[in-house]
């Protein structure tokens, strides 16, 4: 296990290539949140420059990810001039000023998107479409729903509940262990008939794509809505997504004893739950301080070594 000190893209340059299992990782999310480290990525002035940055370090990934390798990117959006987040005020962009709870404030976002204040700026789907002109492979878009969102004090629009997980690959042929979850009814003995059965879809030539047998199998494959409630972290940083949403990547994307790499590990997570599960772990964090928070946490799992 390997934790190192710098910029995640001059880090990621120094790294053979192929030679991490997978990639699990949260980025800054632009303009909401100032880590208080000069280079830090999300305080771009635009939103194209941001993007195009954070795909710079994904070139990055990719080359040292294997061709079997996996990758998972959990990112949030931006309302133009609003300063705060699609999902209102989350924990990703409160900055830490060393002050009370209630003394927390919001970096400010730019004036304007595209001139149209109040828009979504749309950043994960730009960014997810970027990344697939680069040449990666979008698997799935997964929706990370939290039942317990913080409460928003908007009044002219939704308050939104989710944030998005991208699950890239780089080759046709990838590792990749099913995951399966109860299914919601138990099977009628003409679900079960059905379901052996060699029956095209009704109109379409088409079978189901791989679940005619997932009652034999004793449940359906994962959906992609997760719904994963969010998690109090306390120590000095607020940029934390929970153990549960990231165990379920690490189980089906990296194999047993497979290195997980982390290039924005912030507070850990990701290495704590890879150590957890049997992977080897290398995390990538631009702020000192953060390494200590992650040091802190990993030695309760395992030896690591900081470089």
């Amino acid at each position: 296990m390997r934790i190192i000190n710098g910029d995640s893209l001059e880090v990621l340059k120094t790294l053979p290539d192929e030679s991490v299992d997978c990639a699990i990782t949260s980025p800054p999310y632009w303009a909401l949140r100032d880590y208080g480290c000069d280079g830090q990525l999300g305080l771009e002035p635009t939103f194209q420059e941001y993007v195009n940055k954070l795909c710079n370090i994904f070139d990055e990934v990719k080359r040292v990810l294997k061709k079997e390798g996996t990758c998972w990117v959990n990112l949030g959006d931006t309302y133009g001039g609003s300063g705060k987040g699609s999902g209102g005020n989350s924990e990703k962009q409160m900055t830490n000023k060393g002050k009370s709870k209630e003394s927390w404030t919001f970096e400010k976002a730019p004036e304007s998107v595209g001139d149209v204040q109040k828009c979504l700026c749309q950043i994960p789907s730009r960014f997810a479409i970027e990344m697939t002109n680069r040449g990666w492979i979008l698997r799935n878009e997964i929706i990370w729903h939290k039942p317990n969102c913080m409460p928003s004090s908007v009044e002219d629009r939704f308050t939104v509940d989710f944030e998005k997980v991208f699950f890239f690959v780089k080759s046709k042929k990838y590792y990749f262990e099913q995951i399966l979850e109860p299914y919601e009814s138990e099977p009628t003995d003409a679900d079960r008939k059905r379901n052996k059965s060699s029956e095209k879809y009704e109109g379409t030539g088409l079978y189901s794509e791989g679940e005619r047998d997932y009652y034999s199998k004793g449940g359906r494959n994962k959906r992609t809505v997760w719904s994963i409630t969010t998690k109090g972290f306390s120590e000095s940083h607020f940029a934390t997504y929970p153990e549960a949403l990231v165990e379920p990547m690490i189980k089906s994307g990296c194999p047993m004893g497979g290195i997980v790499l982390d290039p924005f590990s912030g507070s850990g997570t990701t290495g704590r739950v890879a150590i957890d599960n049997g992977r080897d772990y290398i995390g990538i964090e631009l702020n000192p301080e953060y390494i200590k928070i992650q040091e802190r946490r990993l030695m309760q799992t395992s030896v690591w070594e900081q470089i």
